[in-house]
């Protein structure tokens, strides 16, 4: 059965630190289509994160290129296995040199924190408890 993947474009200022930022997390970066002016950082069999210089984002679109240490442009969220989990991405993605973004969320049956990587991209991860999800 075909599994529909998702690839997130996101431009860095600095291809290198963000290689190095996102392999301390434990992500792996897909050297068959990574180059100079981009890094291919495998989340998961189906999330990819397409890291881009600026000059080469700017290929894509016509659009500026956002300031995400300014303004918010996405949020993106990923799940953990476990509350302990959640804590630990975000506590690598810290001393990685990313930044703790807002208070941790606990709702008992969901738990969530987040950071913001070097370029200021936010990073969501939450863990639900799967008996809520059932109903």
């Amino acid at each position: 059965m075909y599994q529909q993947m998702i690839f997130v474009n996101l431009p860095v200022v600095d291809v290198e630190t963000s290689k190095k930022f996102f392999t301390e997390l434990g992500y792996t970066i897909n050297p068959q289509f990574t180059t100079d002016d981009c890094a291919c950082v495998v989340i998961s069999d189906t999330i990819i994160a397409m890291l881009l210089s600026h000059q080469h984002y700017a290929n894509f679109t016509k659009k500026e290129i956002a300031d995400a240490t300014r303004t918010s442009e996405v949020l993106l969220c990923l799940s953990a296995e476990s509350r302990e989990k959640v804590d630990e991405l975000v506590d690598r993605a810290v001393a990685a040199g990313g930044t703790e973004s807002g208070e941790a969320q606990d709702y008992g049956h969901m738990y969530g924190r987040a950071f913001d990587d070097p370029d200021g991209h936010t990073w969501e991860v939450m863990w639900m408890d799967p008996a809520a999800v059932q109903g």
